[in-house]
C-alpha cells in the first residue's frame, strides 16, 4: 500500500498498489452523461489515468489542464481524468473552463476504480493524486502516487512514459 497524506494527515488506502509491468485492473467509472466507462472502452490506445481528489481545485485543475495540453501533442493518446465528483460537477466543470474535450469520470457511484488502483482514501472518500499510464495491451508501464495529496504529480515522467508506450 502507498504511503500518502492529505494536507499532512496520514491516509489509508486500502486495496493493492499498481505497479509498472501489472495487468492494468479493470474499472466501472461514469461519464458525464452517466453511461457506464470500462478500461476496455479505449483498448487499443495508451492511456494517461490522471486522477484527483476534487476537480474543482487549483492543483486538480492545473492537473487536468496540463496532461490534456501534453497529451493532446501525441498520438494514440487519451486522457481520463479520474475523481469521485458528481458527473454533474465534472460537466459544469469542463463547460466553464471550456474544456469540451476532456474526459473527467466519475468513482462517486461504487469507488470502483479506487478499489481496483488503491488510491481511495478511506478517511475521505476521495481519491489520491495519482497517475497511471497504460499501454495500448493494457500493462501499466507507469504508476505514481502522489505523496502529499496537495502536491503535483510529476508531469515529465508521465508524459515521457506515454510517449514511448505503444
Amino acid at each position: 500500500m502507498a504511503n500518502v497524506t492529505f494536507k499532512g494527515n496520514p491516509m489509508t488506502l486500502p486495496g493493492n498498489e499498481v505497479k509498472k509491468g501489472d495487468k492494468a485492473p479493470d474499472f466501472k467509472v461514469l461519464a458525464n452523461d452517466l453511461s457506464e466507462v470500462t478500461l476496455a472502452d479505449s483498448k487499443g490506445s495508451v492511456r494517461i489515468i490522471s486522477v484527483v481528489p476534487s476537480i474543482d481545485t487549483g492543483v486538480c485543475d492545473q492537473q487536468t489542464r496540463k496532461f490534456n495540453e501534453e497529451a493532446g501533442e501525441i498520438d494514440n493518446v487519451k486522457v481520463l481524468t479520474v475523481s469521485c465528483d458528481l458527473p454533474f460537477a465534472q460537466k459544469r466543470w469542463c463547460a466553464a473552463n471550456g474544456l469540451e474535450n476532456v474526459a473527467t469520470l466519475s468513482d462517486h457511484r461504487d469507488l470502483s476504480f479506487g478499489e481496483a488502483y488503491g488510491v481511495t482514501m478511506k478517511e475521505l472518500r476521495l481519491l489520491a493524486r495519482s497517475v497511471f499510464v497504460i499501454n495500448s495491451q493494457d500493462e501499466v508501464v507507469y504508476a505514481e502516487y502522489v505523496s502529499e495529496g496537495t502536491d503535483h504529480p510529476d508531469y515529465t515522467a508521465a508524459i515521457e512514459a506515454a510517449k514511448t508506450a505503444n
